[in-house]
């Protein structure tokens, strides 16, 4: 499904991404060596057996960047001039291999761009859920998105 243009969007709009994904340990190790993130909490499985979590955790970041990519197909495909900004990043629970994640978007804020005719400013609360529901990382995504062709 093609992103939606600006003027198609309305506060309040919440979308429940189809795409689902399960936390696989090669996603988290090829993500925290491609990153040269050297967490052992994230890539020894003895230190992070220590640790008080027992296991390996996901790298967050990991989770953000999956976040965001599930949402792109369902909010900006095709309809995005420049992604503006990430705000107010939160990670409450954490991700372990294995667990199954899905996103929601909901519409916080719209603006016409000042400077930019037939263009605006959307604003998502992005959410990441785990297979239990449990909240595992949000974040507002601000994206300058193009008006509907005339």
């Amino acid at each position: 499904m093609p992103g939606r243009f600006y003027d198609e969007w309305q506060v309040g709009d919440t979308v429940h991404h189809d795409l689902r994904r399960t936390v696989t340990e090669t996603d988290n190790l090829l993500f925290s060596t491609l990153t040269h993130n050297t967490q052992p909490l994230h890539i020894d499985a003895e230190a992070a057996r220590a640790s008080e979590f027992g296991r390996i955790l996901v790298n967050g970041t990991f989770t953000f960047s999956l976040m965001v990519g599930i949402t792109v197909g369902d909010t900006t495909a095709g309809t995005l001039v420049a992604n503006l900004g990430y705000d107010a990043l939160r990670m409450p629970a954490p991700v372990f291999l294995g667990d199954t994640l899905h996103a929601e978007s909901e519409v916080v804020e719209l603006r016409p761009s000042k400077s930019r005719p037939g263009q605006g400013i959307v604003t998502w609360k992005h959410r990441m859920l785990n297979q239990r529901g449990e909240l595992v990382c949000e974040c507002l995504r601000s994206a300058l998105l193009r008006s509907r062709p005339a």
